[in-house]
């Protein structure tokens, strides 16, 4: 069996969609975010409004994605991997809408760092001990 330690980050990336292909088949707008751990996909899923409301009446959303507007955002997605950048622990998240019948999608990438892993990293006799050896 493969560990998803053992999968590039694209593949994970992919596995995501392909797991959340129906639910994006019933949406038009809402944003995917995973969150990164040592290059590796834990928790992952879709922030979304799925109720609209006017007059007073709560209605569901009879439309979602369609075939070609999924994989266009899928590799949209995946494209933007190009930008992520020497970090390994953060998040992505892909802000999605149709708007006219074509997918927009705005990417984030939050890189996330652990103070306690750099003081480990970097020993304390490498920093001053106070602010005016800083200058």
């Amino acid at each position: 069996m493969i560990k998803t330690e053992q999968l590039s980050l694209a593949r994970q990336l992919d596995l995501v969609f392909k797991e959340l292909e129906e639910e994006l088949s019933g949406l038009s707008s809402g944003t995917v975010f995973v969150q990164i751990r040592n290059n590796v996909i834990g928790k992952f899923g879709i922030r979304h409004h799925p109720l609209e409301g006017r007059n007073g009446e709560i209605h569901s959303q009879d439309s979602g994605l369609t075939p070609v507007q999924y994989s266009s955002f899928r590799l949209m997605a995946l494209e933007s991997l190009k930008y992520k950048r020497h970090w390994t622990h953060g998040e992505i998240s892909y802000e999605f809408t149709v708007r006219q019948g074509l997918i927009a999608v705005d990417a984030t990438l939050e890189s996330n760092y652990n103070m306690a892993n750099l003081m480990i990293r970097y020993p304390r006799h490498t920093y001053p001990e106070t602010v005016t050896e800083l200058l």
